[in-house]
């Protein structure tokens, strides 16, 4: 099926998702985007997660508890989106594949951005070679950030993701302060909060992960063959084996607990989509998420605040024959 052009791809989003976001948000993006400016606006105690080179040292001596200085923010910012496009996002079982989601992410994410006079650049990264685009302002840069996204190439076999590789690259390469997403379905070997906790000390940087139900709830479909998208390893497994089922589940649960830790490591905020939820609805929870953080003070340390969609997985996984025994 041929893909749409990234023109009507824009369009789409303008109509669907921009004007909606317009009218609930009511112009206010500063919930969202944060620019880092030189005139002082305040002074706070400090709080968790706060930038530790804005301490202000002589007010701290004075008042024995330790002050950060609040600058008003910049009207023009750098954002960078440091994109995994690696074959496990080709997945997707509802509408539409993790792949389209991070695109219309990207879209409407970049355009709100650079109608205010931002710039915005990225950083693909499809499980074997990283490719950079400089960051630039105007319709004209969203519109290439669409096109390059379509006209990537899918490999049909890639090492296993190790995402390390593109937060290492992007430490290297954004040299001015920045806000960053970093959007991926975070599925990849271990090592990645470390490069992701130290690019945080110097940018801003914000979780965005990718999920589809069926990662989550796996339906009882009988025997079936399931194939590893990247290095295209096959299993033959029974959906209707209980031990089965229960061990995924636990494995759901276990790698949940990780990222969640690796979030809270790198000291960073984050958003999950689902592909079967609204773009609209979950950037707008998010929104409400960084707002109350930032307008509720604490001299407890706080974790990363993480923004699930509906599709989340529960607290506690269980048995789910129990549960279908129990009437569930």
């Amino acid at each position: 099926m041929q893909r749409p052009s990234p023109e009507r791809t824009l369009q789409r989003l303008e109509w669907t998702v921009i004007r909606r976001l317009d009218g609930l948000l009511k112009g206010d993006y500063r919930t969202l985007f944060q620019g880092f400016g030189l005139d002082l606006a305040d002074l706070q105690e400090y709080q968790f997660a706060d930038d530790v080179r804005r301490i202000d040292w002589n007010v701290t001596a004075r008042m024995q508890e330790t002050y950060v200085r609040h600058y008003l923010e910049d009207r023009e910012l750098t954002a960078w989106f440091l994109l995994d496009v690696s074959p496990s996002v080709d997945f997707g079982t509802v509408r539409v594949s993790k792949r389209d989601l991070l695109s219309d992410f990207v879209g409407v994410l970049a355009r709100l951005l650079t109608r205010h006079g931002n710039r915005v650049g990225a950083i693909l990264y499809d499980g074997a070679a990283v490719h950079v685009i400089p960051a630039a302002g105007g319709r004209l840069q969203v519109l290439r950030l669409l096109d390059e996204l379509q006209r990537l190439p899918h490999p049909e076999r890639t090492p296993p993701t190790d995402l390390s590789v593109p937060l290492e690259v992007a430490g290297r390469s954004i040299r001015r302060r920045s806000l960053v997403f970093v959007v991926s379905d975070f599925i990849s070997t271990p090592g990645w909060p470390k490069p992701l906790a130290l690019l945080g000390r110097r940018h801003e940087v914000l979780a965005v992960r990718l999920c589809d139900p069926r990662e989550i709830e796996l339906p009882e479909i009988g025997p079936v063959f399931f194939q590893d998208a990247e290095t295209g390893e096959q299993l033959y497994l029974d959906t209707h084996d209980r031990g089965f089922r229960r061990r995924f589940l636990e494995a759901v649960g276990r790698r949940q607990r990780e990222l969640e830790e690796g979030f809270r490591a790198g000291g960073v905020d984050a958003l999950e989509l689902s592909t079967e939820g609204d773009l609209v609805r979950e950037i707008l929870r998010f929104a409400a998420l960084r707002k109350k953080r930032r307008a509720t003070p604490s001299s407890a340390a706080r974790p990363a605040a993480v923004a699930r969609s509906a599709a989340g997985p529960p607290p506690a996984a269980e048995d789910p024959d129990k549960q279908r025994e129990e009437g569930v």
